[in-house]
């Protein structure tokens, strides 16, 4: 082949590899503009919230973290709730009309639709995945599995961080199913109507609240936790006991035991958290974070 035809035939093919590539970029793009102009529904737990937002998951818990320009330092914890099935629970002319593209073309990180006892008013088929983020955005996402209860140790005591409606430090000798029914099935003059909480490591003082190891055990005042447990040891009419009344937003993601738990009575849906090990493998960014 000549050498200027060599020369056209290379270029030719330049052009086409690189109309193809543009083509490809064009799809990327138009795919990615329509996921995030895509409406969500989410469930905030501190504070509790219903929130419509145009960003995905992700987006989304990186700016209730660190806010549009960077300048906020926060912890949060939300759900990804189905619009499909709270739709009689919101005004959905009013979200159509709230939340949309700003002038710039921007999506709109947040609507608020309901901030008054939004948990109990969300049924337990409408919850999707659980997100919890680091105070500096990274997010990892933690989805639903049955739970087991064959699997629950008897005997043994837990920790339990009540995370919404209410928010104290609980200890319990109950298992999880058990703690989550015994405050919302009515048996008791404290009651609930729906439950979200995390179950906390607590190593050797499950069961040797006195003695025990708590080395690894990152608690402060760890000699009224042993107090608080070992009560629960000796004393067989009582189930629970506080504590640490008040909250502060802030969760150590690295104490987290088994999961976290929300439902009602007999109803339950369980978010397992990973083991560190395989939180290292699927997450490295939040594993660092944390």
């Amino acid at each position: 082949m000549p050498e200027r035809s060599l020369f056209i035939f290379i270029l030719q093919k330049r052009v086409l590899n690189l109309d193809k590539i543009c083509q490809e970029k064009k799809f990327i793009n138009r795919f990615i503009k329509l996921k995030i102009m895509s409406k969500y529904i989410y469930l905030t737990c501190n504070p509790e919230a219903l929130v419509a937002s145009m960003l995905p998951p992700e987006g989304f818990g990186m700016y209730l973290s660190t806010g549009t320009k960077k300048r906020n330092k926060g912890q949060t914890i939300y759900f990804e709730v189905d619009l499909g099935q709270i739709e009689h629970l919101v005004d959905i002319e009013s979200l159509n009309r709230r939340c949309v593209a700003k002038e710039d073309g921007s999506p709109k990180s947040s609507v608020y639709l309901s901030v008054y006892r939004v948990m109990e008013m969300v049924p337990l088929s409408a919850f999707k995945s659980l997100y919890l983020t680091t105070d500096h955005g990274c997010v990892l996402e933690l989805k639903k599995a049955p739970y087991d209860k064959s699997k629950e140790v008897p005997g043994e005591l837990h920790l339990y961080q009540e995370l919404s409606p209410v928010t104290p430090l609980v200890a319990s000798g109950l298992a999880p199913s058990a703690f989550l029914k015994r405050l919302t099935d009515g048996s008791t003059p404290i009651v609930l109507p729906k439950l979200f909480f995390v179950d906390l490591k607590l190593g050797e003082l499950a069961t040797n609240p006195l003695s025990g190891s708590a080395e690894h055990l990152p608690y402060p005042n760890i000699g009224h936790l042993r107090d608080c447990l070992e009560i629960l040891k000796g004393e067989y009419e009582k189930h629970m006991k506080t504590v640490q009344r008040i909250f502060y937003g802030t969760l150590l993601y690295r104490t987290i035991e088994t999961g976290f738990y929300v439902g009602a009575k007999d109803d339950i849906v369980f978010y397992p958290y990973p083991s560190m090990k395989e939180l290292e493998d699927i997450n490295y960014e939040f594993f660092r974070g944390i």
